[in-house]
């Protein structure tokens, strides 16, 4: 199965120009990668927005946090000590910045398509040293009445994951960073196994080894070990760059089906799909071979970093997935899958 996806007809269904930046001064560049929840019966999407101050001719200028505030850095374009060759990140007398500063915003919908940000909810923004170039591409479980926030926290110390948890999306505690740097893409199972909580994971930026999905087990939701490595990127295919999880696993009766995302060497992102079992989730039983999804609308081949679909949230209904996913770096969007045509197109008993 190759591309399954049935794409809304109103994508993108939120662009940059549909929401108000956070401050006076800056401009909001994309929205990417929403988590996904379900709260007073409507869809939530807790949205990364990317904003950064309006570009001036000549030169490069970018957010960064300060204490309660942000702090504007501007570096001339022909500065000898800048290199600026990606549209995400740029290197200045060898430290690196992200072009962008990201944090997360609530948005509701009544029909799962039509999306408003409502009042009376924080914007959810990076604090402290270790988030200090923001927080990006939200996870949301729900466990026991508990939501569990897990993102990626960004600064000069690296890319780690924090987490936040909330009943109310008024109120949340801090749990800090849980696992340091550099690691991401960190997605919480909804359901405790034989009394532990279990979460995918993703190392990154490893010179020995690859970027790859790990899984991890808790007594507590907060605190993580026994990690175990269980998917590898493959040579030659569309996920032989990387590979990261996608939202909580999907609880089914052939196992927990995780949507994730891959990427080639031309850096160009897929959704596929792998199944757990049910009561050891270190074992895979499959696999996707071809991506379920790939970049194929003119919305996610052209945009702020164009070729990419990336999601991190879906819905359920029955054997309807709803997967919302951030489209060129640039749009959210949403599509709809069947879960058995998912599971049926998996190869299985690759695994050794």
């Amino acid at each position: 199965m190759t591309d399954s996806a049935k794409r809304f007809s109103q994508n993108p269904i939120l662009s940059p120009k549909d929401l108000i930046p956070s401050r006076p001064g800056l401009e909001i560049a994309c929205l990417l990668n929403p988590g996904v929840f379900t709260f007073q019966n409507k869809t939530w999407l807790l949205i990364r927005v990317a904003e950064r101050p309006k570009q001036k001719e000549g030169i490069i200028s970018f957010p960064v946090l300060r204490g309660d505030g942000i702090e504007i850095i501007e570096i001339q374009e022909n500065d000898p000590d800048l290199t600026a060759t990606d549209p995400r990140v740029i290197n200045y007398k060898g430290a690196d910045y992200l072009t962008t500063l990201s944090h997360l915003r609530l948005v509701c919908s009544d029909d799962g398509i039509s999306f408003y940000q409502p009042e009376g909810y924080p914007l959810l923004q990076g604090e402290g040293p270790d988030e200090a170039f923001g927080i990006e591409d939200c996870r949301v479980a729900l466990i026991d009445g508990t939501y569990y926030l897990t993102f990626t926290a960004v600064s000069e110390h690296g890319v780690g994951v924090g987490m936040r948890t909330t009943k109310d999306w008024k109120t949340f505690e801090k749990h800090g960073m849980i696992i340091p740097p550099h690691n991401k893409d960190c997605a919480v199972f909804e359901e405790k196994i034989n009394g532990k909580f279990y979460t995918l994971h993703r190392p990154s930026s490893v010179d020995l080894g690859g970027n790859y999905i790990w899984l991890a087990e808790s007594p507590d939701g907060i605190h993580w070990g026994n990690h175990k490595c269980i998917i590898k990127t493959r040579k030659n295919s569309w996920d032989s760059k990387r590979v990261g999880a996608g939202a909580a696993p999907i609880k089914t009766d052939k196992g927990w089906l995780e949507i994730y995302h891959g990427a080639n060497s031309e850096h160009q992102y897929c959704l596929g799909a792998f199944l757990m079992d049910l009561n050891d989730p270190s074992k895979v039983i499959a696999q996707s071979e071809e991506p379920i999804m790939k970049p194929i609308a003119e919305y996610e081949l052209c945009g702020f970093f164009g070729q990419v679909v990336f999601t991190n949230g879906h819905t359920i209904n029955g054997d309807e997935l709803t997967i919302y996913y951030g489209a060129a770096d640039e749009f959210v969007c949403g599509a709809k899958f069947s879960i058995q045509d998912i599971l049926s197109s998996l190869k299985y008993n690759h695994a050794e």
